[in-house]
């Protein structure tokens, strides 16, 4: 047995829940509001802490309180120990649920979010077994109308489609290319887009019209990763959400290009079920830690 490890002090759920509250509301007053108790107390919280971990963790300026890079790191940390600490919870006190869901969402949010989100949930309720059907998000609130699913995370904003469900997602669409590539400097534009009928696709080509750029649809693509190899081939650039750029793709934001509109992911539901509701609250919680990844990329 390590000695030195067992005489690491703990850090307290509490103090870490009233941490991550101030990280996210940018401020000691709202996050006070937000977890009922005083600025002062949440104040004390957060030197315990500090001198817990030996570290600053937020700046505090007149307005507002940012994290330090100490504070970054410890955010990360924090929001995984108390998703850990509900799973634990769950899994010994909450209700056994039992049942079969059937969920359907589009490719982009089945590679990104989707795998840790079930991977999660079946640790929690291995009594619920999860049927997952990825397509379109017209396909898919066609069978949610059908009853064939009980279940969606779809993409709002498709031409026709009309707005259903909770949203629980928002986000810029980015021009995206491969880092040091020239497919941008190429006219007309060679584009890689989804079907007709998808959002990104329209919102790419109204944008594009209307500033008077030339371009030309290189590529029609079923699903993202399509879309990612035309890019990694720097054959074509795409619109995409800034969360889903990795290396060597990066964001297009220096060349000229029109800026793209926000979309929206919205959960819709067929029925209110503890299993249904249980995965629900999984889905959201995951969409809170997304974050982008384009910060340290070059631009």
């Amino acid at each position: 047995m390590n000695n030195s490890a067992s005489k690491l002090p703990l850090l307290d759920t509490d103090v870490l829940k009233t941490f991550v509250a101030i990280a996210e509301c940018g401020s000691f007053t709202r996050a006070a509001a937000l977890v009922h108790r005083t600025p002062a107390a949440l104040s004390m919280q957060i030197k315990r802490l500090e001198e817990t971990i030996g570290k600053p963790v937020f700046l505090r300026e007149p307005r507002q309180v940012r994290l330090t890079n100490d504070g970054e790191i410890l955010l990360g940390y924090s929001r995984r120990l108390l998703k850990l600490n509900e799973e634990a919870v769950q899994q010994f006190l909450s209700p056994s649920i039992t049942g079969k869901i059937g969920f359907g969402t589009t490719d982009d949010i089945g590679t990104r979010v989707l795998p840790s989100v079930l991977a999660q949930f079946a640790r929690s309720f291995p009594g619920v077994q999860v049927d997952v059907t990825i397509t379109s998000s017209r396909e898919i609130l066609d069978r949610l109308d059908s009853g064939s699913l009980d279940m969606a995370l779809v993409i709002m904003g498709n031409e026709g489609q009309e707005v259903r469900g909770e949203v629980i997602h928002s986000e810029p669409l980015v021009w995206a290319g491969r880092d040091g590539g020239i497919a941008y400097q190429q006219s007309p534009l060679p584009l890689a887009l989804a079907n007709q009928g998808c959002i990104w696709r329209r919102a790419a080509l109204d944008a594009l019209d209307n500033a008077g750029w030339a371009y030309r649809v290189a590529y029609t693509c079923e699903n993202t990763a399509a879309q990612e190899a035309a890019m990694l081939a720097d054959l074509a650039i795409t619109p995409f959400p800034v969360s889903l750029i990795r290396s060597p793709l990066r964001k297009l934001e220096k060349e000229g290009l029109p800026e793209l509109e926000k979309y929206q992911i919205s959960l819709v539901r067929n029925a209110s079920t503890p299993e249904i509701n249980a995965l629900s609250e999984h889905i959201k919680s995951a969409f809170l830690d997304i974050r982008p990844a384009t910060t340290h990329l070059p631009g």
